[in-house]
């Protein structure tokens, strides 16, 4: 391993004490010389050597020698040398002030009262006067540069050092940012070309990366930096798990359109987000698909302050619409997503329209629709927090499915294009009221798209977003932060995941293609157990896994037991008869529904049991409903709220 070279005051700080009053006594020898030889010239106005031919030559050799003998004990006795230089103030200018006017007694006496022959007198007189004012300037010198230099280590001490991943244009442009950076120090770099292992770029050596376990320790390195934003997801996914095995945080650049606009700096640094891990190259995506319902058009977006709803508003403003119109129940939601897209739209003409509105408002959202008449509408508003849904059936019923039933009478009426249901694989026989409930609405639409309307039904349906509010990912970053555990429901729950822009460029693309009554699968990828993605999110945080195995590592997972409604696996399909699209990443569903006739009248008494809360009725209606809808309480619990509420339902003449 090449060392960089240090400065001298790291040098001296990094001393022995014994040494380091070695290295003063020394420069506390050379004043005595010094100021012998100031002296004389001072006295007689010319430099003279310590050998020659001048008649003052052994006169200075004795006084100089005379000078170290008395100065030097004095100053060890008086404890000069026992001081600490960068703390020293007054009270360490005073003693040298005591010392050397002791010494001074004994100089004077000597030189002055006494005389030498061949010393001028006026030298017992000059010479100690000008080693109080050196010595002491030597020691104000030492504490002030000692101070700020041994303050200025500290800093860099307690500065994490980082190894800069990738030696290119991007990695320099990092390291160049991050030259007076109080947060971080640079390394070195790793590369993977050897033939530039053991060289050294900016002043920073570049290793091998199989070398990475190896450096940590003697580096002090905390976090690896990503430079290589052109990597394919399958070698970004190789290094990282190179990385992991070195237990160092990861942190990497921005994407290449930020870099293509120069915006590499430490404050674009962003956390390895677990998106990184998804092992599947994204496609690009379809441009006519994604412009065909936008551009130029009048575009409506409900749950727009969602996760899904606000990315999917984010890829309607760069496709040009005429005007997008955001829905949402929430004022700070519907706020917040209409300041960021306003700022994004610097000098456009496109017209932002944010409505606050619940779906279940039929009054309000006909109101909408005809004032503004949309040509598309994406419909994401929904509960979607399968706990909470499952404490609160009727208000998650209301609002997944009679809430997308309100919106689609709405679009049908006043003549909308499409209208595309975002759904989700908990559809897919369900054990939870919020799964059923999406199911329940993707049957809604079905039947009403087979009345024949001019709108165009489509639903998309799709797993787990990283990073959507209430997700796992955010919910481990924070676990993290707070010191762990990491609390994971059960050790083999298993998911489908798919970044939050990815998801959104599909659904548009999905509902450009619908022809009516389509039900679109988005391919998910292979399923990650939720397990191995805490194992990797630890890892990547430059922390170990505390477990049998490993007692005395950093953090834990914990077993807390499947919540209300939770299934260990999730589906995309009912029937595995999934056909293919023109879009590699989507494909269409054939799955049964009930013919609106019968289930419009089927809706009408769940809506009566939603609005006086009958839980039993409410889910014995919704089994029958929905086809596969198993609910996960114990059996027992379910026998008896069933055989409760067929009595009510007879009750009810139904």
């Amino acid at each position: 391993m090449k060392k960089l070279p240090i400065n001298l005051s790291v040098s001296l700080l990094a001393l022995p004490r014994a040494a380091k009053r070695v290295v003063v006594l020394t420069v506390d020898l050379s004043l005595c010389i010094l100021t012998v030889w100031l002296a004389y010239y001072l006295r007689l106005g010319e430099f003279i050597g310590f050998t020659g031919q001048s008649e003052w030559a052994p006169g200075i050799v004795w006084a100089a020698a005379t000078s170290i003998i008395l100065a030097l004990p004095i100053f060890i006795l008086s404890g000069l040398y026992r001081a600490i230089f960068r703390y020293s103030g007054w009270p360490a200018l005073l003693a040298v002030a005591k010392a050397i006017s002791f010494y001074g007694l004994l100089y004077t006496a000597i030189f002055t009262v006494i005389g030498i022959a061949g010393i001028p007198r006026t030298i017992g007189i000059i010479q100690p006067i000008l080693l109080l004012l050196l010595v002491g300037a030597s020691r104000t010198f030492a504490r002030v540069w000692l101070s700020d230099q041994y303050q200025s280590i500290l800093k860099q001490a307690s500065r994490p050092k980082v190894l800069i991943y990738g030696a290119g244009s991007t990695g320099r442009q990092l390291a160049t940012a991050m030259t007076n950076n109080p947060k971080m120090q640079v390394a070195g770099f790793l590369d993977d070309d050897d033939r530039l292992h053991g060289h050294v770029l900016n002043g920073q050596p570049i290793y091998d990366p199989d070398d990475l376990a190896n450096l940590v320790k003697p580096l002090n390195v905390s976090d690896v930096l990503l430079a290589m934003p052109g990597l394919s997801r399958n070698r970004r996914n190789e290094i990282l798990i190179q990385i992991r095995s070195a237990h160092v945080a990861v942190r990497t650049v921005p994407s290449v359109t930020d870099l293509a606009q120069g915006k590499v700096s430490v404050s674009t640094l962003r956390e390895l987000d677990i998106d990184d891990l998804l092992c599947r190259e994204p496609v690009v995506p379809n441009h006519i698909l994604l412009a065909k319902n936008i551009a130029s058009k009048v575009v409506m977006v409900t749950g727009a302050g969602g996760s899904i709803g606000g990315e999917l508003c984010r890829q309607i403003l760069a496709l040009a619409p005429a005007k997008l119109l955001m829905i949402e129940q929430s004022e700070f939601g519907l706020y917040a997503i209409h300041q960021e897209l306003q700022e994004k739209l610097g000098k456009s003409e496109i017209v932002l329209v944010p409505l606050l509105a619940s779906v279940q408002d039929n009054k309000r959202i006909r109101e909408i629709i005809f004032t503004w008449h949309p040509e598309t509408i994406y419909h994401a508003a929904a509960y979607k927090h399968v706990p909470l849904v499952e404490h609160n059936p009727a208000e998650g019923i209301k609002n997944n499915v009679l809430g997308t039933l309100c919106t689609a009478q709405s679009a049908i009426e006043c003549g909308v294009s499409d209208f595309v249901l975002i759904s989700t694989d908990k559809a897919v026989r369900p054990t939870n009221i919020m799964g059923a409930s999406k199911r329940l609405a993707e049957m809604v639409l079905q039947a009403l798209a087979a009345t024949g309307p001019r709108t165009k039904f489509s639903m998309v349906r799709f797993g787990n977003v990283l990073d959507s509010s209430g997700s796992v990912v955010p919910k481990f970053r924070q676990q993290i932060r707070d010191g762990g555990p990491l609390t994971l429901t059960h050790p083999e729950i298993t998911r489908y995941f798919m970044t939050i822009p990815e998801a959104a460029q599909l659904v548009i693309q999905a509902g450009a293609m619908a022809k009516g009554g389509d039900v679109f699968i988005l391919d998910m990828g292979q399923p990650v157990k939720i397990m191995d993605l805490a194992r990797r999110m630890i890892e990547l945080s430059g922390l170990t896994l505390k477990d049998d195995q490993n007692p005395d590592g950093d953090m834990e997972i914990e077993i807390t037991g499947l919540r209300p409604g939770e299934k260990l696996y999730e589906e995309l399909l009912i029937d595995d008869n999934p056909i293919a699209t023109i879009h590699p990443r989507i494909m269409r569903a054939r799955e049964q529904f009930i013919a609106w006739p019968t289930l419009e009248g089927e809706l009408n008494s769940l809506e009566s049991a939603l609005n006086v809360n009958d839980v039993g009725v409410i889910r014995l209606l919704m089994g029958k409903l929905v086809s596969g809808y198993t609910p996960s309480d114990e059996i027992v619990d379910w026998v008896y709220l069933e055989q409760e509420a067929e009595a009510r339902l007879i009750g009810l003449g139904h």
